[in-house]
């Protein structure tokens, strides 16, 4: 993907969309308007939205799957869930509106000149593996979003691939092939968000994906507990402490990482809760330095025995990061030492990784406006290709 620092829209011949994201680490909300108009889509401004403060501790207080993991979250308010799951629903898609406005205030726009957006909405409950109970539900009431606006909104895109008997995630590998086509050598792009997802991209083949485990949750989480500070600011007191062999083997001993794919995952499975269940007695012991140089660990292992089978199938593969994470100088250290390869951030192909899962939304709701598939079934396991979410026009 290309960016254009001095774009001239509105323009003809311009097919413009734009994705709007927040991730399971709730901090905040990234647009990004892309042109799809050339075989190599174009990115032609992004912002981040601030989430407000009583939102993301709503967002994550749904997200939780008991009143008892421990973060300094206050104490619900005295409402049902239904109340909490509407208030958010609303609050989402209202922050979602007036960072699209401002978006295309930024880039000089009307919204006439944008054909849809893509709404991921925040995911706050995901379950794939519940055999005939599976759902997966996110939040961003998209209506809202195309009364708040007046462009069409894309949205709810994880839950046909359910009803087609896949995980509903990740969705972003075929996404990722349109945005960075791999080359004779093909590409393996690494997404570090709250959950990391690998893509794996050669020529002529379909594109293979999976969820591999914690990339910053974990670490997030262990860090707002322990400090000032949502997150590990590039890994350094992670790099402060000593990663503990024994804790890592027994984190490590999770069934998930061993499961085949299609397979995925989120902060319901990956918490604090299940981080002191399965570390037991050395959560409580160690510096608590220790334990975030562990699970930095934890993300790099994980994700190192989940690629090992295509690096030793085809050795030489490019290696793309994106997602917060690759801003985590120490996790893409360890990582490149671990890949035994070259790393490097999305940047380099055009794109920051910040932007990368918000334009691979904008092309979904591409895809979904012209009656194209947006899931790949050799990443999730569907029944066949589907169009993915709904269209709430304008």
């Amino acid at each position: 993907m290309t960016t254009d620092p001095h774009p001239k829209y509105p323009d003809d011949n311009a097919e413009l969309f734009i994705g709007a994201m927040t991730g399971t680490s709730i901090d905040a909300l990234d647009l990004c308007l892309c042109d799809f108009s050339k075989p190599q889509p174009r990115l032609i401004a992004h912002r981040q939205e601030p989430l407000d403060a009583g939102l993301t501790a709503l967002l994550r207080r749904l997200a939780r799957t008991n009143g008892n993991e421990t973060d300094d979250a206050p104490p619900p308010p005295a409402v049902d869930a239904i109340d909490l799951f509407g208030m958010a629903d609303r609050q989402l898609a209202e922050t979602t509106a007036s960072g699209v406005n401002r978006l295309l205030e930024k880039a000089g726009l009307t919204n006439q000149a944008i054909r849809a957006i893509g709404s991921h909405g925040q995911t706050v409950r995901h379950r794939p593996d519940w055999q005939e109970a599976a759902f997966t539900l996110q939040l961003g009431d998209p209506s809202r979003i195309a009364e708040l606006t007046g462009i069409t909104v894309a949205a709810d895109f994880r839950r046909r691939d359910l009803a087609a008997g896949g995980q509903g995630a990740p969705l972003a590998p075929p996404a990722h092939a349109a945005l960075f086509p791999p080359g004779p050598e093909g590409r393996i792009v690494i997404n570090l968000g709250g959950i990391a997802n690998v893509s794996i991209l050669q020529p002529g083949r379909d594109p293979v994906g999976l969820d591999t485990g914690p990339a910053n949750t974990l670490m997030d989480a262990w860090h707002s507990h322990h400090r000032q500070g949502p997150f590990d600011r590039d890994g350094q007191w992670a790099a402060s402490g000593t990663a503990h062999p024994a804790l890592l083997d027994q984190l490590l001993t999770e069934p998930f990482f061993a499961a085949p794919a299609p397979k995925s995952t989120g902060p319901e499975h990956f918490n604090l809760d299940w981080l002191k269940r399965l570390g037991g007695k050395w959560i409580e012991t160690l510096p608590a330095e220790d334990v975030q140089a562990t699970l930095l660990e934890l993300t790099v292992e994980s994700i190192a025995r989940a690629l090992s089978p295509w690096q030793a199938e085809r050795s030489g593969m490019p290696i793309t990061l994106c997602g917060g994470g690759a801003y985590n100088g120490r996790l893409v250290e360890r990582l490149g030492e671990r890949l035994a390869a070259p790393v490097e951030s999305s940047a380099a192909l055009g794109l920051a990784p910040e932007c990368v899962e918000g334009a691979a939304f904008a092309w979904l709701a591409r895809q979904l406006l012209n009656g194209q598939p947006g899931n790949a079934p050799s990443v999730t396991g569907a029944a066949g290709p589907r169009l993915l979410g709904g269209i709430y026009p304008a």
